[in-house]
């Protein structure tokens, strides 16, 4: 079994666990608390999607230049329970980033909306990366936007990979950003 297959099947009973969830920042501490950067779950997921990245297979899909990638590895399908996967690199170190109120860089990425919420694993490759989640900043673990939230991603001290699962596959980019 290939690394993609091993984490796709890494997921199959953890989606299973969810899926009757709703994402929210009560799922976003659960998530925390029982699937955090100690547990073997995020050990697991975090090993494979890294692989994933050095192997060409995830993030492999320039959205804004090589410091702003995604790919979908996989469309829902009956057996993740329709949830999809998808997985992006970003990396503050990009020359578009810009200072926030902290005086930290920080790379924007496109603004969306979660029509159905989503699961989002933060894996940080640089010591100290993050990315701004519903609680803030969050470094390696996870974080749960609510369904109908939008936002722009953004990461800061460097590079993260940010796996994430979508009920029914559904994201959208077709939202207008605020003014």
């Amino acid at each position: 079994m290939g690394s993609r297959d091993e984490l796709i099947a890494c997921s199959i009973p953890f989606l299973r666990e969810v899926k009757d969830m709703t994402p929210g920042a009560e799922m976003e501490r659960w998530l925390n608390d029982k699937y955090g950067e100690g547990s073997q779950l995020y050990q697991d997921l975090a090993r494979l999607i890294k692989l994933g990245v050095a192997e060409g297979w995830a993030a492999n899909q320039e959205v804004d230049g090589p410091n702003y990638r995604r790919s979908r590895i996989l469309e829902p399908v009956p057996e993740t329970f329709q949830f999809s996967i998808t997985a992006v690199y970003m990396n503050s170190a990009d020359p578009r980033r810009f200072k926030d109120e902290d005086d930290h860089d920080v790379l924007r990425g496109q603004y969306h909306g979660h029509p159905y919420g989503e699961l989002n694993l933060v894996v940080p490759l640089d010591k100290g990366a993050e990315l701004k989640g519903l609680q803030g900043w969050q470094g390696p673990g996870w974080t749960a936007p609510d369904p109908g939230s939008r936002h722009y991603p953004e990461v800061r001290g460097g590079a993260v990979i940010a796996l994430f699962y979508l009920p029914a596959g559904r994201i959208s980019y077709d939202f207008a950003a605020p003014s």
